[in-house]
């Protein structure tokens, strides 16, 4: 079952968000570990990748990529970083306009 762009792009905003609000110091840490949450997606979704392929993605499991913050050091919540490195990961989708499909 596909899971639904708008409930996952809502998500994926909120950890934007979360990120954001972060003392500097701590969104410095988070950063490093948002990228190398990009990177696994990359690898697992490669560089032409659709945003439905990505919240069907997220919607199966992201466990994965919580272990893998996890053991990289990010310091809060695992879900931000994993939302903030997925918000990011959308804008690479060959179908994704601001927010909106093409």
């Amino acid at each position: 079952m596909a899971y639904p762009f708008d409930s996952a792009r809502q998500q994926w905003d909120e950890g934007e968000r979360r990120l954001r609000s972060l003392p500097a110091a701590e969104r410095g840490r988070q950063e490093r570990m948002v990228a190398v949450l990009i990177d696994e997606l990359r690898r697992r979704l490669g560089s032409r990748f659709t945003v439905q392929e990505l919240a069907d993605l997220y919607g199966s499991d992201t466990d994965w990529a919580s272990d893998l913050a996890w053991r990289n050091g990010a310091t809060t919540d695992a879900a931000t970083t994993v939302d903030a490195a997925f918000a990011r990961y959308a804008r690479e989708a060959a179908d994704y306009a601001g927010g909106r499909l093409r």
